[in-house]
């Protein structure tokens, strides 16, 4: 089925262009100025006042399968993200079986052909079992058939084993992920920043010590052995400058940050409630604003949304008992949109680089601009269009996020993944 969206605003190449997009009946497709076609297409979709843009590319997603398919499914997950205009998802590897070989990553490999409809991309972790200490799996083995390797929701413990993964992800060349977090700086039974909060609440706090003393540590070491290094969810200013001096000496460092650290910090937190908790935690108001600059000048190059469903039960527990995560995947680039764009904090080109075209280059994959002749992988968003959050909307089975009753501007009205539509609404 032939398709033609005209009098879009379509940002390709970097730039904010008014163009039409066809999209023919191969999937693939051409941009051209007031495109007169000789033959009819099957349906044309007068996109005024609509952003067209490459697919959106998430590299922070818990798709919960196989293992916890309570939380989420590949089909509801991927059905989620399509919804936020995704194209390219990275799956995390918080999984059972971890995948920490090949005959368990095939487990999780099998389960995304039967059921994704956007593209996932998976990580394998870096030690047996997602331990962050003992042993390494095996990188040579995994490396043809993962983005990388990351143990999140565990930091790795041990510099000496940090280092040894380092050296084996540079021979290999490709990526260690990182969630940094050192363990013997977190009490037990901490769950919120160790700020004003925490003490308000009478809770036990996460400092943020435990986070940038191990982006210190392995930035040290990615300077040493020339790996390539991805710091997942930076959530401190402390960390931000780290990573911002060691681009600057020439380590081959790259950072994402979460859409809710970008728009939240602790103050936001209003009621002992579990959707108010992920790990890492919402920190300062001063780290927030931090975390938007690191944005603004590059330190960071990635928004990521950081997507972990849980069950109801499981986040109905309040801060100290819930499980950490919340969801993300169909409401990120409405709430960045509403709250950062529109109020010109934030260039609708700097966004869509963080949402795709840096995801795309910085991990060597196909997509993250639209470029002609090749298979669609696109969204449409709604500029004029605003909506309420609210759970019942929500496709993911995860229901938990701190955004509930805010607002989402530019609504994704259609995502085209490899050629076929996977998400429409309202167009």
């Amino acid at each position: 089925m032939s398709l033609l969206l005209k009098n879009g605003k379509v940002y390709a190449g970097g730039k904010l262009r008014n163009l039409d997009v066809l999209i023919d009946d191969r999937g693939c497709l051409t941009m051209a100025d007031q495109m007169d076609l000789e033959e009819a297409v099957d349906e044309t979709i007068d996109a005024t006042e609509m952003l067209i843009t490459a697919g959106l590319i998430d590299p922070h997603v818990h798709l919960r399968e196989p293992g916890f398919a309570y939380k989420e499914t590949i089909a509801s997950g991927t059905r989620a993200a399509a919804k936020g205009g995704y194209t390219t998802i990275f799956a995390m590897p918080n999984l059972n079986p971890v995948p920490d070989s090949v005959e368990h990553l095939k487990e999780q490999l099998k389960l995304i052909q039967q059921q994704a409809c956007i593209r996932v991309l998976p990580y394998a972790s870096i030690t047996v079992g997602q331990k962050g200490s003992g042993e390494l799996v095996d990188m040579k083995a995994l490396s043809p058939y993962v983005l990388g390797f990351s143990d999140d929701g565990k930091g790795v413990q041990s510099e000496a084993l940090m280092r040894q993964a380092m050296q084996q992800a540079a021979a290999e060349n490709c990526l260690i992920v990182a969630h940094c977090e050192d363990e013997s700086l977190i009490a037990p039974g901490a769950c919120i920043h160790d700020g004003k909060k925490a003490h308000e609440l009478g809770l036990i706090g996460i400092s943020s010590a435990s986070e940038y003393k191990q982006v210190e540590r392995d930035l040290k070491l990615a300077k040493e052995t020339g790996c390539q290094y991805h710091v997942c969810h930076v959530s401190c200013k402390e960390s931000v400058d780290l990573i911002r001096q060691a681009k600057k000496e020439g380590v081959q460092v790259s950072a994402e940050v979460t859409v809710h650290h970008l728009l939240l910090c602790e103050e936001d937190i209003v009621e002992d409630d579990g959707r108010f908790k992920m790990n890492p935690p919402l920190r300062s108001k001063e780290d927030q604003l931090a975390l938007l600059e690191g944005i603004k000048d590059g330190t960071i190059e990635m928004i990521a949304t950081d997507h972990a469903p849980h069950s109801e039960e499981e986040k109905a527990r309040g801060l100290a008992a819930s499980a950490m995560g919340v969801i993300g995947s169909e409401l990120a680039f409405g709430l960045i949109y509403h709250y950062l764009v529109l109020p010109k904090k934030l260039s609708l080109e700097k966004v869509l680089d963080c949402m795709s075209y840096h995801c795309a280059n910085i991990f060597g994959i196909e997509g993250g601009d639209l470029v002609n002749f090749e298979k669609a992988n696109l969204a449409v968003f709604d500029l004029k269009a605003r909506r309420k959050i609210e759970k019942q909307e929500l496709i993911s089975k995860g229901k938990s996020t701190p955004f509930l009753g805010w607002y989402r501007s530019g609504l994704c009205r259609l995502t085209i993944a490899d050629g076929k539509i996977v998400y429409r609404e309202g167009i």
